[in-house]
C-alpha cells in the first residue's frame, strides 16, 4: 500500500504512524504506540492492585517494557519482552496486540495478523483492537476485510477514537477505489479532527482528482496556512491553485517551496512544469 492518493508519500507515511497503534508511551492500561494503532486497549480502564492476579501483574511489567522499548525504536527487544509477558500470562490479550504493533513494525504480516486474531478473539469488542487489525489488513490490500473491522469499532459506542478509524477507513477505501466512499469517511474524520494534516491532505487530494478544485482548494489551503504544512501540501497546492486560475496565490506557494524546500522532488517538479505528475 505505498501510494493512495497521488503523491501523498510523506503525508502516507504520517498516517502509518497516526494509524498504527494509538501513540506508545502511555502505560499499558490504556496505552498507545507509535501514533495510530492502539498498543493497548483505552476501553480497559485503569488497573488497581486488586484487579490483577499475580500472573497478570507480571505479564503486565514485561509489556510495559516492551511498550518503552517498542517506542524508543528498539524492536527485538521489545519483542523479547513480548515473548517474556505471553509465557507468563498467554491469555494477554494486549500483549498480543503489541506483539502485532512489532510484526507490523518488522514487516512479518503473517504474524502480525496471527497476533491481532488472536487478540481480538480474546477482547472481541475492543475497538481499538479491531481498528489495529483492520489497519493490518488494509496494508495487505484486503481491503473488504479490513472495512469489516473498522465498522466493527465504529460501532461500538464507547470508542473515542473515531476520527483515527474513520481515517483509516477512508484511506482504504480511496486505495481500493472507492472514492465517493472514501470521501464520506475522510469528511467525517475532518469533523471530529480538523486539524489532522493527514486527512487535510488526503481529502483535498482525493477531491483535485475528481476535478473539485474550489473543494479541495478549501483543505488545503487551511493546511498550507498552517504549521503542519510540507512540500507535498504546498505542492498540491499549487496544482489547486493553477486549475481555479489564481496565478498570485500559485506563485506564493512556489515561493514556499522554493525558500523551505529547495531540495524537494516537489521543487524540481514545479521547475519542470510537471502539473500532471
Amino acid at each position: 500500500m505505498a501510494r493512495l492518493l497521488g503523491r501523498g508519500d510523506i503525508f502516507f507515511r504520517k498516517a502509518l504512524v497516526l494509524l498504527g497503534v494509538a501513540g506508545a508511551g502511555l502505560f499499558i492500561q490504556g496505552c498507545a504506540t507509535d501514533g495510530g494503532v492502539q498498543t493497548s486497549s483505552a476501553d480497559a480502564g485503569i488497573v488497581t492492585p486488586s484487579d490483577e492476579t499475580d500472573v497478570r501483574r507480571r505479564a503486565r511489567i514485561r509489556l510495559e517494557l516492551a511498550a518503552k522499548y517498542f517506542e524508543n525504536g528498539q524492536t527485538t527487544v521489545a519483542l523479547d519482552e513480548v515473548k517474556q509477558s505471553l509465557a507468563t500470562d498467554p491469555s494477554y490479550a494486549d500483549a498480543y496486540n503489541m506483539r502485532g504493533l512489532i510484526y507490523m513494525r518488522l514487516n512479518d504480516l503473517a504474524q502480525a495478523e496471527d497476533s491481532f486474531r488472536r487478540a481480538v478473539s480474546m477482547r472481541s469488542g475492543d475497538a481499538n483492537l479491531l481498528h489495529n487489525y483492520g489497519w493490518l489488513l488494509c496494508q495487505m490490500k484486503r481491503y473488504p476485510d479490513a472495512e469489516q473491522q473498522f465498522d466493527k469499532a465504529l460501532a461500538n459506542p464507547a470508542y473515542m477514537a473515531r476520527g483515527k478509524t474513520l481515517m483509516a477507513r477512508g484511506l482504504c477505501q480511496s486505495a481500493a477505489g472507492k472514492y465517493d466512499e472514501a470521501e464520506q469517511s475522510l469528511l467525517k474524520s475532518y469533523q471530529l479532527d480538523a486539524g489532522n494534516p493527514v486527512v487535510s491532505y488526503h481529502l483535498a487530494s482525493l477531491l483535485f482528482r475528481r476535478n473539485e478544485f474550489t473543494r479541495a482548494q478549501f483543505y488545503i489551503r487551511r493546511l498550507n496556512n498552517g504549521a503542519l504544512a510540507n512540500s507535498e501540501s504546498l505542492w498540491l497546492g499549487i496544482k489547486v491553485e493553477k486549475a481555479l486560475g489564481d496565478n498570485v496565490a500559485l506563485l506564493q506557494l512556489a515561493d514556499q517551496l522554493r525558500k523551505r524546500f529547495p531540495d524537494s522532488a516537489e521543487l524540481s517538479a514545479y521547475q519542470r512544469g510537471a502539473f500532471n505528475e
